[in-house]
């Protein structure tokens, strides 16, 4: 069953309102997803490396979700739930071959090469880890990547620290950024994505599409529903307009 937001959703926590969003311009140049649930089909990439050392973060989500912790501290205590899960293999590369198994989106590639063949430019914007969206943005040919990193040292061994590029509740600064950088106006970018942190996303650009929406405001905000876990659907959604 899906849920209702819980977290007065971003919008108190930025201060907005969802006024002022782009008219939308009937041709789509930029596409923007979201990774987790939509160019992946895993809810979290933390919450797969949660599962692999076998612990899970509910205070802290519950915490963030208070204000009483920021992004950086939010992605350090995960770090630390790792660390101490199993302090031998809590490496860059211990991570990153934890998360070569998520498994792509059915339909991802076929979505990603029909806009391509469009001329639509793609994005990713994720609080999810880089390691798995820049591996995503390769095999699906996705030139602009926006996503949170982990620190290491000597030996690639986490420090304990993350890189904070998106915060949950603030995606739409990088697609505001992406949109800078490729020149397009924010009424020719649709935004997919499946959760109350991407209506960020919808308020900036000319068209939102809820994607496997966990979300029932996710769907409220969006132009478009789409239900079916088929990303072709996505680029068949953003071509007919």
């Amino acid at each position: 069953m899906k849920h209702i937001c819980t977290t007065h959703c971003y919008r108190k926590r930025l201060g907005l309102n969802g006024e002022g969003r782009p008219a939308r311009h009937p041709k789509i140049e930029l596409a923007v997803f979201d990774m987790d649930g939509v160019l992946v089909d895993a809810k979290s990439s933390w919450a797969w490396v949660h599962n692999h050392f076998r612990c899970n973060n509910n205070e802290s989500v519950e915490r963030y979700l208070k204000g009483e912790i920021d992004d950086l501290e939010f992605i350090r205590r995960d770090i630390a739930l790792w660390r101490k899960s199993d302090s031998e293999h809590s490496t860059i590369s211990d991570i990153s071959s934890i998360l070569e198994d998520v498994p792509i989106m059915k339909g991802a590639k076929e979505c990603m090469d029909r806009l391509a063949e469009n001329g639509v430019v793609l994005g990713i914007v994720s609080a999810g880890l880089d390691l798995l969206a820049n591996r995503v943005a390769h095999e699906l040919g996705m030139e602009h990547v926006y996503a949170n990193g982990l620190l290491a040292g000597r030996g690639g061994i986490l420090s304990g620290e993350g890189i904070l590029r998106v915060p949950l509740v603030d995606k739409a600064s990088s697609v505001r950024q992406i949109a800078s950088d490729t020149g397009i106006p924010l009424s020719r970018v649709a935004a997919i994505g499946n959760s109350c942190f991407d209506i960020g996303m919808f308020d900036v650009s000319g068209y939102g599409i809820a994607f496997n929406s966990e979300d029932e405001c996710v769907e409220r905000e969006a132009d478009r529903v789409i239900t079916e876990k088929d990303l072709l659907l996505v680029a068949e959604a953003i071509l007919e307009q």
